[in-house]
């Protein structure tokens, strides 16, 4: 038994060696990359594109593969929404057509066709909602930007 105790011990002792081994391999390199003048400078370049997109919304605003994936996303609110109002589920057919009315882009034209289809009930529970709606956008916008500001 001796023998198995000491193999094991040998393994241990190679497997620890070569963790702190990768390990060292990672730091050094890491090292190297951060002290490269060209990485630095690709650093800054990507973050003064990232931040000069973010001061032309109109850039982002036109972005067809955007534009298609907000378009999606509102009809499917919108079914969901009316889905759940013909099953008579009002609190959840609120809630997807308060989450198409967010990334709807003439939300007071829906609120208009909203008025005259809905119930008068169910337009004062989406009324009700539209505050929290604002907050909780500003909220992701706040996020994203503290996000954006962050260095690494």
């Amino acid at each position: 038994m001796p023998c198995v105790r000491t193999l094991l011990g040998l393994l241990a002792a190679v497997a620890a060696g070569g963790a702190v081994a990768f390990l060292g391999y990672c730091v050094y390199f890491d090292w190297k990359r951060r002290d490269d003048p060209a990485f630095k400078r690709r650093l800054r370049d990507k973050r003064r594109a990232r931040q000069q997109g973010a001061d032309d919304p109109g850039a982002q605003l036109w972005d067809p593969a955007r534009n298609e994936k907000l378009q999606e996303l509102f009809l499917q609110e919108i079914r969901m929404g009316e889905l759940w109002l013909s099953r008579g589920e009002h609190r959840m057919g609120v809630e997807h057509l308060s989450n198409a009315l967010s990334v709807c882009g003439q939300p007071r034209e829906l609120l208009k066709i909203f008025k005259h289809t809905l119930p008068p009930k169910v337009f004062e529970m989406l009324l009700h909602k539209i505050p929290l709606i604002c907050q909780q956008f500003e909220a992701d916008m706040n996020e994203q930007e503290y996000l954006e500001d962050d260095p690494d």
